[in-house]
């Protein structure tokens, strides 16, 4: 039962990694990257689609993103939809592809991004320290319910507290990672 109740812990902490390091992926560095524009909803005939979903994005050069609508009529969509976003992009549209070029960041910008990043982090903190302690309500409880001896529940609830700080430093190590890749320049 302890193995069953920690192995949905590890499950849970992963998804909060994973969450974080998608939230990552749509920061904004001064490199082009298409997880920048990915999840960008288009209304595509009334239902809203991320831009993945009806175009071709692809990196030309490092500093733009190239987006090719397979169907003509959606230019217009694609291009409202990233003029709403709150990215600050203005594609450029040719005819044929919408043009992105990602402008270098501003100093200031570039520390907004920062206390993003770290923001996004502690969010993820507190997701790891929302599954420790409803890992640690199991295990009383299957304590009280006679399921494990006090020890084992002991024992089980050190266990989840040394999965909690290595999530915890994996957090940190991506922050301080996302925390270069924004100051570089």
């Amino acid at each position: 039962m302890i193995k069953e109740v920690l192995a949905d812990g590890k499950k849970r902490m992963e998804g909060a990694l994973t969450a974080l390091e998608n939230d990552f992926a749509k920061l904004r560095t001064g490199r082009a990257a298409t997880s920048l524009v990915d999840s960008i909803p288009v209304d595509y005939y009334g239902t809203p689609t991320p831009i993945n979903q009806v175009a071709s994005v692809s990196i030309p050069d490092s500093r733009t993103i190239a987006i090719q609508p397979w169907d003509k009529g959606a230019f217009s969509l694609i291009e409202k939809a990233l003029l709403q976003s709150d990215l600050g992009l203005n594609p450029v549209n040719d005819g044929k592809l919408l043009r992105i070029n990602i402008p270098p960041l501003t100093e200031d910008r570039r520390k907004e991004l920062v206390k993003i990043a770290k923001k996004y982090t502690e969010e993820s903190k507190i997701a790891l320290r929302n599954v420790r302690r409803d890992l640690n309500d199991s295990m009383k409880k299957l304590e009280k319910d006679k399921d494990i001896s006090e020890d084992e529940q002991r024992k089980a609830q050190e266990d989840v507290q040394k999965m909690t700080d290595d999530y915890v430093k994996k957090c940190d190590a991506a922050c301080v990672d996302k925390e270069k890749e924004i100051l570089e320049i």
